[in-house]
Order: C-alpha cells, then structure tokens, then sequence
C-alpha cells in the first residue's frame, strides 16, 4: 500500500473533500460526502476514523465564521478556553483544555497545552497568539497526547496547518474596513516554479484603533487634588488609547515533488505586532487586604498610597542617632496633589461599574465603559532608598518574530515511511504595564522577551501483514533559550529594580512509537509509549536601574559587623525593615545575582486505544493515556541561597527567640502529570446528514503545581507541586444538514474538577476551588444558509452564538476574579458572484453590544484594585475579495 503524504494533509485531498461551509457536498440531493481528513495519528484518516475526541476546522469554515486568530477558534470547540493575556503578558495566549493549562508567560513555568504549526511545537506562551495565515485546517485534540504529540500536551494539542503550494496559479486578495477604522489586507498567490516546485505566498496586515481612552483626570477633573497635565499628553484630556492594534505576517512556502517517492517542504515566517498597550480599565480600588483588614472595601481609601507605609512623623534615625527621615518606607506621597498632600488611591479612579465613585469630571463625548485614568508614569521625587525617579513605562504590546522549517518525506517502500522535520524559530516580545490603572504610580513594569529554539523530529511509519499491522517509531529534540528583563517599579512593595536578563536554556529529548493492530475490518488495538527527558537551568540577575547590584554577601553579618540592610532585624515598630528609608536601594533583593536553580527529570507516558466499527455509520473507542507538563523554578525569589535565616521575630513563653527557618526562595517543582480514561462515539446517520461525536472523560490529575504566598519569609510567590483533583465531564459535537444549503453546528461540554481536599489544604484552599479559565458548562452553535440564485450568484447568512458559565482567573477563586456567565453571537453576510470570482462580506462580531471581560485581576491584597481587560463592544466590517 503506497502512504500519502502523512505530516500535513495534501491541500488538493482537502480541497477535493471540502467547500464552505464546513464539509464537501455531492451535487446531488442524495447524500453528503463530508469527509474530513485529519492526522492527529501521524498519518491521514477520516476524522470519523480516529478513535480521539478532536474538533477540526477547515479554511472555509474560519472564513465564514470570520476567524482571524487561534484563540477565537475556542468558541466551537467543547471543553476549551483559549484567551489573549491580559496587560502583565504581553502578545500570548492563555490555553486550557478539559481544566489544564497555564496562566503565567515565564520561561520556567512550561504550558500546559501543546500548539504546533506544521507539526513544529511552539514552546512558550509569548508566542502562541497566532494569526490564521492562508491555514489549510486547525485540529485541536483534547485530552494528553503524551505518546505522539508529546512535551506539554497535558490538557491537549492545538495544531495549525497551513496550505502548501500547488504549483496551479490561484491567488486571492482581500480587502477589509470596519469599526474602530479597522484596515486588514489579506492575500495569496501560489504558482510553479518548474514541473516538479511550487511556490506559495501569503501575507496579511490589519490596524485598529484602541477601545479604551486614557484621559488625563487631572485635566478632566479639574476641582481634583490630582494635578493637571500628569500624563504623558500634558494638556491634553485624550492622549492615548489602549487596545489598538497594528499586525501583518508574511509566508512564504517551497514543494518540492523530487520523485513519487521523495517529497519536500520548505517555510519561512514572518511576524511584527506594534500594537498599544493592552487595554486594561480599574474595576474597583480601596484598601488591601491585609490581616487588620481581611475584606476588601471597593470604596475605602488606600492610605499608603499617600503617606507611605508607615506612620506619618515618625522620626527615623541611623546608628551616628542622625536624623534620616520620616515614616517607615518614605516621608514622600506617591503622588503629590495641587495642594502638596498626597493624593490616595480609592474609587475616584474607577470610571464605570457599581464600584465607581467618580464624580466632578468632564467626560462628554467618552463611553466611561471604555476609559481608564492609567499614565504608565512614576514622577515620584527621589529619595536615597528610590533614587531612580522619575520612570515612565511604555504603553506598547511589540513583537518580532520569524522562523524557518522544512519537511522532508520518503517512501521508502509502498509500506515505509521516512519523515523528517527540523525548524528554527526566534522572537523578541515587549510590553508596558501600568498594574494598578490609575493616575498613582502603585506599580509599573516594561517587560522583554527574548527566545530562540531549535527543533528535529524524525519518524518512520510503516505497515505491515497487509494492514493487519500500522505504526510509527520515532524521536524529537528540543532545545530552546530564552531570557527575560524587565524593569520593576513597585512603589507599594519599596522596590524599584531590573529583572534579568534572566537566562532560561532548556533541552528536550524523546523517543516515541505506537502500533495499531487491526483483528479484523471492523475492530482496532492501539498501543503507544514515549520516554522523554528535560533539563532546565534558571539564572537569576537583579539589579538596581543603574546597573548596579544593589549589595552582595549575606543579610545576615558577621558578628559586630553592621547589617547589610539597615534595620532589617529591628523589632522596633518604627523600623520598617529592608525597604525603610535610610537602607540602599533594592535592599531586600539579596543574594539574587548571578546565581541559577535548576530542574532535571524524565518520564514515561503510554496510551491503549481500543475502537470498534458496528457500521458504516458507527464507532465507538476506549483509551486510557497519560501526559505530563514539564517540571520548573520559581522565577521571581526574593531572597537567595544567601539571605541565611528569616528575620527571628517571634518568641518562646520564656521570652527566648524560636530559630526562623531558612529564607531561601529558590525552588524547583515537579511535573503535573495526568491519566484521563475516556469512552466515545461518532455517528453518521441519516446518509451523512446528520453527524454526532460525543466523548465522556475522567482525570486523574496529580502533582498540580500552584503558585502561591507559601515561604517563610515576605514578600513571596513560589509554584509549588501541592493538589491532586478529579476530573470529569462529557462533550457534545453535532453538525446537521438538513436541506440543501442549510448547515447546522453546535456542541456542548460539561466539566466537574475536584480537588482533593487535604491536597491542597497546605496551599490555604477549601478544595471546592475550580481550575482558573475553565467554565463547568459551555455551548455554542451555528447556522448557516447559503441560497443559489438564478444568475449563479450566491448569498450566504451565519449566525454563531457561544455560551460558557462563570469562571475564575485565579487559582483560589476569589470573589473579585470571577467573571460572570457570558452569552456572544457573531454574524455574517455574503455575496458571492457566478463565477466563484468575487466575495463581498459584511461581518458583525458581539451583536448585542455585551459589555464584557475576557479577563481580571486581583491585586486587592497587594494593590488594593481589581482590573479588567474589556472586550471589543459591537463592530463590523465590511471585506471584498478577489479570486483568481
């Protein structure tokens, strides 16, 4: 039996099986031939043949749904949230499939959802929000994928294929305009080079305005005690917007059919985002949580904000008895007002919502649905314990990026299969944050990302007995570099610091194969085994903005020496600790300087596979698979190896000192690990009118590493392997065909995730917590008519509407980072004329004018606000598209 191409399905099979909107139609009023081919296997099958819960989409069904990037995709697929990282990530993607995945865009946490593009695997976060290029389909295949898709395919796999060049001519070339002054162009053109090489490339750019204003409120509350002309606008109310977006991405792409046997791929990407910052609005600001104050007020007033961390007065002297200062953190409001008193932080700042008590402003011709009073600005007067004043941050989302990759496929024989892929991929990502979204400059950071990494996978497939035997063996090397800098300005902890370059080399070896028995024509055995190893080495750098190390050696001096960080010791409560005026700057950062910690580790993960064909029009699987995401540090220490013992302030009954434990931060944790069972079936009936896949699952989900406030010492965030959970939920798929040019779709999941109890009692949760980005129930559906006119011309109408149920962005499910229930419905019109030549679409996204977030922040311990990133309000636009 001579294989197909099985890496990337064949563009022509696709395009012979396929038209819009979903699935290929027979001319005929007598069936549907809507055969979608996948290879989430490794090689081509009918997606009624794989025995996996996976959702495929093809090309015209993006276009018709009007898709533009991967993490809208999610909307139709059951048991999966794919969300755009709030303003801390940057250009990123949050992924979670069936309650697994990762929130955090550093380089030693690892995701937990693999992306590929190509079958190459995108490794990090930053780089995973894709736009959809010319794509030939998208799979995404829930449950672990540890045997074939392998390293951080815990939750699941999301893979990208883009079209290959056919060598035929075509081309197209799309113009679009729309709300917001959206412009987008999207174009291909792919002809022949020679007999035997095709050549294809694509391209797209797309701006759009910001959806969120940022106004001076100095200026547009001119009775305030905030000062005027605070922002970077100076005198201007309107100097600058949030959300706006400027994108484009290149593709080009070689084929090479050497010989009927030898066929080769050539690619080559491009990406560049110079976006504004991501738009972010103040939901609610008052006092932090702290144990004097264990609820949060969304209408108390943040004191700190306007006389420093300690008592107002209270003299500070050094060991000469000189007087240094007043207060225990700084004698200078964080923001000085008109009248020279501080001005707080408080729900002045908080334009819209039940939480806002802004009032005495000028706001005329402004949605305050879509304002913020952010500055991205730090005009603070130095002092010596934060000389490094005035700091302005960025209000940008940058990204450059490119890549190359080839695939190389060899019939050996009519029944072996040599395949090999390699890439090289490297990007630089850069974004401003203003964290707390106000005028006051609370906390501000300007992050960077720079990576680069190396892949090569090679297998070989092969059959055997005549089909009673298929399989594939192979193996993959990973090996990737990243660092992280960013300067820190946290005005609320005392410090004010540069972050790195923290360096992040990692590598990833494996071996994999899987072997299907086929008994007979109707029954199927599959096993699969992968073993992979890692190593990750993190090193830590932090500086003072200078450039300077803020102090080196231990905290702890010899003894008759001076402390290194005045104060630090002192039970006096007039002594603030490492961050009180009178210490050097960035004191409490000890010991975090050109040291690393690593993690090490490998593993082994299986899958059984059994299915059964009763029909034509049935089949039904069993399996039980594991996965594994790969294992870490902790990325942001406080204190070093160094920093010896905590400060010893607590006491015995005798008045003696209980010894404090270490107050090293540095900690590696092991991978989270999964072994889901799961049963399905997927039916064709009525002559392939109606299509039904259902899958049912229960996890077991060890080793969850949870990022928490759980060291000895303060400030703290350390991930830590901490919970167990039981996972459980079903999934629905339907797609009908009821007349001809009717299409109906729709699907529904269910989730249950529960944590083991005393699991996660360590990390100060009940156990009735859910996993963050996961909501219990989710819906979707659509409904498409395309209605053939007497000249030829056809119109087509959809509707799609999506539904998910409250979820949580955090991990102990506080009642500020819980976003409600959402209902959103998208629609689309088209002309298209008789010759297949001209498309002109009209496209409408959140129809009713839902006022939404696709995500929140709580910050109420820390901070004292809580953030939110809003989604677009009602738009449209308006394409024209030529073929040719």
């Amino acid at each position: 039996m001579k294989f197909k191409t099985l890496s990337v399905v064949s563009s022509l099979a696709v395009a012979a099986t396929m038209t819009a909107p979903a699935y290929a139609q027979d001319a005929s009023e007598e069936g549907r031939s809507n055969v979608i081919v996948v290879t989430a296997e490794f090689r081509e099958a009918n997606l009624q043949d794989t025995p996996l819960a996976i959702t495929a989409v093809n090309a015209e069904m993006l276009q018709a749904r009007g898709q533009t990037d991967i993490s809208q995709v999610a909307a139709q697929a059951p048991n999966v949230t794919l969300t755009p990282q709030p303003q801390n990530g940057g250009s990123g993607l949050i992924a979670f499939i069936r309650g697994v995945g990762q929130t955090d865009f550093n380089f030693a946490l690892d995701p937990a959802v693999g992306i590929y593009i190509d079958d190459v695997y995108i490794p990090t976060l930053s780089s995973s929000l894709l736009e959809l290029v010319d794509l030939d389909r998208v799979e995404i295949l829930r449950g672990p994928q540890g045997t074939l898709a392998g390293k951080n395919s815990l939750g699941g796999a999301i893979k990208l294929f883009s079209q290959r060049p056919r060598g035929d001519g075509s081309g197209s070339l799309r113009a679009e305009y729309g709300s917001l002054d959206a412009i987008a162009i999207r174009g291909m053109m792919d002809f022949s080079l020679t007999d035997s090489l095709a050549m294809r490339i694509s391209g797209m750019g797309r701006s759009r305005d910001g959806h969120v204003t940022m106004l001076d409120y100095g200026t547009t509350h001119p009775n305030s005690n905030v000062p005027a002309n605070n922002a970077r606008g100076r005198g201007n109310p309107d100097y600058g917007t949030m959300g706006g977006q400027s994108v484009m991405a290149l593709r080009g792409a070689l084929r090479w059919e050497a010989t009927d046997r030898l066929e080769i791929n050539l690619s080559a990407d491009y990406t560049r985002e110079n976006s504004d910052a991501i738009a972010t609005v103040l939901i609610a600001a008052g006092l932090p949580v702290s144990a004097t104050n264990p609820v949060f007020n969304p209408r108390s007033i943040n004191p700190a904000a306007s006389v420093g961390s300690g008592v107002p007065g209270t003299e500070i002297y050094n060991d000469d008895d000189e007087l240094i200062g007043y207060g225990q953190y700084t004698s200078l409001p964080w923001l000085v007002g008109k009248n020279g008193q501080g001005v707080p932080s408080s729900c002045a700042f908080v334009p819209f919502g039940e939480y806002s008590c802004d009032t005495g402003g000028n706001l005329a011709g402004y949605d305050p649905r879509y304002i913020s009073y952010s500055n991205f600005m730090d005009a603070r007067t130095p002092t010596t314990q934060a000389p490094y004043k005035p700091y302005f941050a960025l209000p940008i989302t940058r990204f450059e990026g490119w890549g190359i990759q080839g695939n190389l496929t060899y019939d050996i024989t009519d029944d072996l299969q040599f395949v090999y892929i390699g890439s090289y991929r490297t990007y630089e990502s850069k974004w401003g944050q203003d964290q707390d979204a106000t005028p006051i400059p609370i906390a501000q950071l300007d992050n960077q990302l720079n990576h680069e990494a190396w892949s090569s996978e090679v297998r070989l497939n092969f059959e055997a007995a005549e089909g009673l035997l298929q399989g594939t063996v192979g193996g993959f090397y990973l090996d990737q570099s990243g660092e992280y800098t960013a300067r820190v300005d946290l005005n609320y902890a005392g410090i004010d610091f540069i972050h790195g370059p923290d360096t992040t080399p990692s590598t990833t070896k494996a071996l994999f194969g899987t072997l299907t028995v086929r008994p007979t024509d109707a029954l199927s055995l599959t096993g699969g085994l992968r073993y992979s190893k890692d190593k990750k080495i993190y090193t830590y750098f932090r500086s003072n903005p200078d450039g300077t190390v803020p102090f080196q050696g231990s905290l702890a001096p010899p003894p008759g020496a001076p402390p290194i960080c005045e104060y630090f010791y002192g039970a006096d409560p007039d002594f603030g600790g490492p961050v009180s005026l009178g210490n050097s700057p960035n004191c409490l950062l000890t010991g975090l300087f050109g040291i690393s910690d690593g993690f090490r580790g490998d593993r082994f993960d299986w899958r059984v596979v059994a299915d059964y064909r009763f029909s034509d029009e049935a089949l039904a699987y069993a399996s039980v698979s594991t996965g594994f995401k790969g294992g870490g540090v902790n990325p942001r220490p406080f204190f070093g190896p160094s920093a010896g013992a905590c400060p010893a302030l607590t006491f015995n009954p005798d008045g003696s000192i209980i010894p404090a434990p270490p107050c090293n931060q540095l900690r590696s944790f092991d991978p989270e690990t999964i072994t889901t069972y799961e049963v399905g079936f997927k039916l064709d009936l009525l002559d392939r009118r109606l299509r039904v896949n259902t899958a049912a699952f229960y996890n077991d989900y060890q080793n969850i590493v949870l990022t928490l406030p759980a060291c000895p010492s303060s400030p703290c965030l350390q991930p830590r392997n901490v919970g167990t959970a039981e996972v459980k939920g079903f999934e629905v798929e339907v797609t009908a065909f009821p007349t001809d040019g009717l299409t109906l779709d729709t699907t529904l999941s269910y989730i249950d995730f529960q944590y083991d109890v005393a699991s996660v009692a360590a990390a100060g949760l009940r156990g009735t917590e859910i996993t963050p980005y996961t909501p219990e129930w989710t819906w979707s559906g659509g409904i498409q008519y395309d209605y053939e006119m007497e000249s030829g011309s056809e119109l087509s109408f959809r509707l799609d509407a999506n539904y998910r149920s409250k979820i949580f962005t955090d991990t102990f499910n506080t009642v500020w980072s819980q976003m409600d229930s959402l209902f959103l419905m998208n629609g689309r019109i088209a002309f298209t004329n008789p010759g297949d030549e001209w498309e002109l679409a009209l496209r409408v996204d959140n129809i009713f004018d839902k006022y939404y977030f696709t995500s929140v922040s709580d910050t109420t311990t820390s901070l004292g606000v809580v953030t939110g990133v809003p989604g677009l309000p009602r738009t449209w636009l308006l394409s024209v598209e030529r073929r040719f």
